[in-house]
């Protein structure tokens, strides 16, 4: 494998121009068909064969309306010392009203019809429904929107408007930048060079760009989720610059040691290039293994990021070689007065990395004991952890959406933001009007977790009935929609009307937005063990046939454990308890948001996987090549820790931009990462591993005779370039 890699790498340096030539097409290719095609994104969140989403199913099959269409809440209130019921105001709202009318609202809940004004008279809120999903509103609805405001606060009202059919603004990128800001600084001091540091930089650039425009283009033909081409970037960013790195290390070394341009970028892409390879194989088979979830949103996220992980390798193994050529000798100039840059392939210079991990080998056991123990405090918290579908609540202090919710919940209640809805199936029953009654006495029975129930009024009941053999009854519960008592309640309904059926031939489902969030958790919860079973299993191979070993990979799995503990415990300290929530913009306490725990064990798992590849494959080429155990891990320390510090603070770098950006889902994420990458990176990585390794020794490196014999050859660590290189390089000068 590595001589195909060597012949690859010098391919690419030698036909340059080609190479560039094929992925400036393939980014213009993909520019002029996103610019030229109408894509779309939804923020929904959607799981076929649960109960709340079947509720939606029956209402739009037996009604023909849209079950899951938009919907807005247009909030007014009065100035001090008035009351909307003034004649004056009330003729504000109903004006307001009519101009929220637009070409897909299939509904306006006028306030004072529906009661819906607080006991002060002072605020109201109007909601307006659609008859199509947020994704397919055109811009003359939300227009309507802006104008319904404009009515009311140009009479003195003041009006927020809030709910999924309101477009949030749009965000400079301010986690690219930051993430490009300091894999700038990052790259120019571990090089030592501006021209050498831009390198990496160009090709993530281009990498992104070209899988980002895929995307884009793939959802002109099918609805993503908003989140997959933010996700895609902020991975795409990350490896894209690290595998780049990696290579461009070896690069400099091998030039430095005086082989050719073309030989060395051939030998850099043959042996750090392997190290890519697997590190992204991993990755990628974590983020497309959630397709196994049969989740549609989450299938999108992995295998988008998946796709903007294999574009980042290919990249890293054939551009970067091409622009290198271009570089020629160029590439070590630009020095950068004053900055002092070590080889790390210079044997003879002692570096802080070995000093470190002489130390952790000295000391071993009672570095492996701390880095335990700090895994396992930092990971206490997610004892406490609870999930949640995001909404308004967390939205940024004084933005629209967050008006409206917060008015809601001061005026009529935290419940008010998220009343359930109890969908009443009356086709199978003897005596629908009595089933239904049946259903509301038992509801406004449940006690203190009900702040009221809404049944339908009597004179339309028997009517609906016969007509579409439903009816639904409005729950406004107590508390918020992301409380952990709103999810019980959710239960509670649930298991109070699970005789229904047999008493009255009737049935009941449970719909609105915190009953989706707790079916699509449970859902989720459902599908880890099966997705971590063979993402893991799938891993645990693919590392045993690069080390050939069976300790290293389970090694390696455990370590990632201690990684995702630490990020899920941090990340619920602060967005669930708010310790230190303002450093990163997070104003309000609410539950962690409900696909973090699954999204962020598959990216993890791969990050963590690595730079597990490029730590210990350093160690492995060392000890393959005569080095005694104990001592290979000190020398493939000393060859790669600082590259790996290097390209670990630059992945931070990139998440954390993101933790600081406005959308909840993203900087839940981007929080997540970060913290998970400085875990893994240097509390696992750098201390516990080798401290593991300086302990078991040799024995890291067993694996039965019958299974070394069965597992293919793929020299990793290029034992088999050395000794082709050689006699092969002339012929091979020769046919090029």
């Amino acid at each position: 494998m590595a001589w195909q890699l060597f012949r690859l790498g010098r391919w690419s340096f030698l036909h340059r121009k080609l190479v560039a030539g094929i992925w400036v097409g393939l980014l213009l290719l993909g520019v002029l068909g996103a610019f030229t095609l109408n894509t779309q994104t939804s923020d929904s969140f959607e799981l076929d064969g649960i109960e709340s989403t079947e509720a939606f199913s029956l209402i739009s099959e037996r009604s023909g309306e849209s079950a899951d269409g938009a919907t807005a809440r247009i909030v007014f209130e009065a100035p001090e010392g008035q009351s909307l019921t003034d004649p004056a105001n009330q003729a504000t709202v109903g004006d307001a009203l009519a101009a929220a009318q637009a070409e897909h609202v299939a509904g306006v809940a006028d306030p004072f019809t529906t009661g819906t004004i607080s006991e002060n008279g002072r605020a109201a809120y109007a909601t307006v429904t659609y008859d199509v999903p947020a994704v397919e509103l055109v811009d003359a609805d939300r227009t309507a929107l802006e104008q319904a405001k404009d009515v009311g606060e140009n009479a003195g009202l003041t009006v927020a408007v809030g709910g999924d059919a309101v477009t949030a603004v749009g965000e400079v990128p301010l986690g690219e930048l930051i993430g490009i800001g300091v894999a700038v600084i990052v790259l120019a001091i571990t090089f030592g060079s501006l021209v050498a540091a831009g390198m990496p930089l160009l090709t993530a650039l281009i990498g992104v760009g070209i899988g980002i425009m895929g995307i884009t283009v793939l959802g002109a033909f099918v609805e993503l989720s908003s989140v997959t081409s933010a996700l895609g970037t902020m991975l795409g960013l990350a490896v894209g610059i690290d595998y780049a790195l990696f290579i461009m290390s070896r690069y400099q070394s091998e030039v430095k040691q005086g082989h050719s341009l073309e030989e060395a970028a051939g030998k850099a892409v043959g042996t750090a290039g392997s190290a890519v390879i697997f590190a992204g194989l991993t990755v990628i088979i974590a983020l497309a293994g959630l397709s196994v979830c049969g989740i549609g949103f989450l299938t999108q996220m992995g295998v988008g990021g998946a796709f903007m992980v294999f574009i980042a390798v290919l990249v890293a193994l054939t551009l970067l070689p091409a622009i290198l050529g271009f570089a020629g000798k160029k590439v070590l100039g630009g020095k950068i007065k004053g900055l002092k840059t070590i080889d790390p392939e210079d044997t003879s210079a002692r570096t802080n990395g070995q000093r470190w991990v002489e130390g952790v080998s000295k000391f071993k056991w009672p570095a492996l004991v701390a880095g335990l123990l700090v895994a396992a405090v930092v990971s206490l918290p997610i004892a406490s952890m609870q999930l949640a579908l995001p909404d308004d609540g967390t939205a940024p202090t004084g933005s629209d959406n967050r008006v409206a919710f917060d008015t809601i919940a001061e005026n009529f209640g935290p419940g008010a933001n998220g009343p359930l809805v109890v969908v009443v199936d009356t086709l199978d029953a003897a005596n629908p009007v009595a089933a239904v009654n049946t259903v509301v006495e038992r509801l406004q029975g449940i006690g203190t977790d009900v702040a009221a129930v809404v049944p339908p009024a009597a004179e339309v009941l028997e009517p609906q009935l016969t007509a579409v053999g439903f009816t639904t009854i409005q729950i406004i519960p107590n508390s918020a929609p992301s409380d952990a008592a709103t999810k019980e309640l959710v239960s509670t309904i649930r298991d109070t009307m699970s005789d229904l059926p047999t008493e009255t031939g009737a049935r009941v489902l449970v719909t609105g937005q915190t009953a989706v969030g707790v079916d699509i958790a449970d859902e989720l919860t459902s599908v880890f063990p099966l997705y971590l079973a063979v993402v893991v299993g799938l891993a645990f191979i693919l590392l045993m046939l690069v080390f050939r070993s069976i300790l290293v990979p389970l090694k390696a799995a455990l370590g990632f454990l201690l990684s995702v503990g630490i990020s899920l415990g941090a990340t619920v300290a602060v967005f669930q308890w708010g310790w230190l929530a303002n450093l990163i913009g997070v104003d309000t306490q609410s539950p962690v948001v409900f696909i973090l725990p699954l999204l962020l064990t598959g990216i993890l798992f791969g990050l963590a996987m690595d730079y597990e590849v490029f730590l210990v494959s350093r160690m492995r080429e060392a000890y393959v090549h005569g080095t005694p155990a104990r001592q290979a891990v000190i020398i493939g320390f000393q060859h790669s820790a600082r590259v790996v510090v290097a390209a670990a603070i630059i992945m931070f770098g990139v998440f954390a931009g993101f933790a600081l950006t406005d959308q909840v889902i993203i900087k839940t994420i981007g929080f997540a990462l970060a913290v998970g990458i400085l875990a893994d990176a240097f509390l696992v990585r750098m201390m516990i591993v080798p401290a593991v390794m300086a302990i078991v020794g040799d024995k890291m490196w067993w694996l039965p005779k019958w299974l070394d014999r069965a597992l293919p050859n793929l020299d990793v660590e290029g034992e088999g370039l050395k000794d082709m290189l050689a006699p092969s390089l002339n012929a091979e000068r020769v046919q090029v």
